[in-house]
């Protein structure tokens, strides 16, 4: 790993925003009096959206709706999908997606706003289709927990998914939604290996402790699955069987993947990092992704880009079926039951 690396950031560079015309550039450093890139301080954002709750009509994904409470996140994922997102609040998808957080502190009122409506049948809705609801800021905002009263109130169904051992904090919360079953939560592990996780991940939970975080939810009787994504050939893809092995010994009920894309300014930044942490294995992890792909690192094919296609997704897609099959055989998340949903908060007389 290197050791000049921006301590406690994923990316170390902050890339163009193609929605702005000016950018900082270094490519005379000779004439600079200072270093332009230093190691940024956490800075908050508030943002007061009409609407909170979006559909998602991904053929990938099939119908849901999601809701995101932050912008932005504090674990610094090198690969995360989201950083792309950052580019429309007029910020960059590197550095400043994991130091400038936005935090939408009415996004509770809006979700309830939303299920008062008259039009409104109850569909699961998944909590951090973006960004973690349970990234480090959560601790002092308490804006999913907050959601998630909501959701109890209105024994409403829910998903939630996130790399955070603050999760257990709300676990009253979870196990009440799921005594009703109306609710399943995901934890994401991409590697045991602890190097690998500091750099690729800086700012999340060890995997041992995200395996813990599994057992004590298990434990409380909440569904609790893994989510080994995304799979990276030549850095993790070897971990599948481990992880789901561990995560099913931890009292997983499921397992889900995907495989890693770079669409956007993602492609620049994890280049940056591969080239700069695993400057031997570039050129095979490099190749390896864009052979998932068709022959290019990013991909907004639906269907593909999601589970890659060709020989290697091949391996990928058998050692994780092949693993799931060995430790989660017969195990799956029960379905949500709908017809728990109160319309207007209250169990009604007739």
């Amino acid at each position: 790993m290197n050791d000049e690396f921006i301590k406690g950031r994923g990316s170390q560079i902050n890339t163009k925003n193609k929605f702005l015309k000016n950018e900082y550039v270094e490519e005379h450093i000779e004439g600079l009096d200072e270093q332009l890139q230093t190691a940024p301080s956490t800075q908050i954002f508030y943002e007061r959206p009409k609407k909170i709750v979006n559909k998602v009509s991904s053929p990938d994904l099939g119908l849901m709706y999601s809701m995101n409470p932050y912008q932005g996140c504090e674990h610094g994922c090198i690969y995360c999908y989201a950083r792309n997102s950052h580019e429309y609040w007029g910020f960059s998808a590197g550095l400043d997606f994991e130091s400038k957080i936005i935090v939408k502190e009415n996004a509770p009122a809006l979700l309830e706003q939303q299920l008062l409506s008259a039009s409104w049948q109850p569909v699961p809705i998944a909590v951090s289709g973006n960004t973690d609801c349970y990234q480090p800021l959560e601790q002092k905002f308490l804006i999913t927990r907050r959601i998630l009263e909501v959701f109890a109130k209105y024994r409403h169904p829910v998903g939630v998914i996130t790399k955070n051992g603050l999760i257990t904090r709300d676990i009253d919360l979870l196990s009440d939604l799921a005594k009703d079953n109306l609710v399943h939560v995901y934890i994401s592990i991409t590697t045991l290996d602890e190097d690998l996780r500091r750099a690729m991940e800086p700012r999340t939970a060890s995997g041992i402790k995200r395996l813990k975080t599994i057992e004590q939810l298990s434990a409380a009787g909440i569904p609790t699955g893994v989510m080994t994504a995304p799979i990276i050939p030549g850095l993790n893809h070897h971990e599948i069987p481990t992880l789901i092995q561990a995560a099913a010994g931890h009292g997983a009920c499921a397992a889900g993947m995907t495989v890693v894309r770079l669409n956007g300014s993602i492609a620049t930044l994890f280049e940056d990092w591969l080239r700069k942490n695993f400057p031997d294995r570039f050129e095979k992890v490099w190749n390896q992704i864009a052979d998932l792909h068709g022959g290019n690192v990013n991909d907004s094919q639906f269907g593909r880009r999601m589970r890659g296609e060709g020989n290697l997704a091949d391996v990928i897609q058998q050692l994780f079926r092949v693993s799931k099959n060995r430790h989660l055989k017969d195990k799956s998340m029960p379905p949500y039951d709908l017809t728990k949903f109160r319309k207007g908060g209250n169990l009604s007389l007739f």
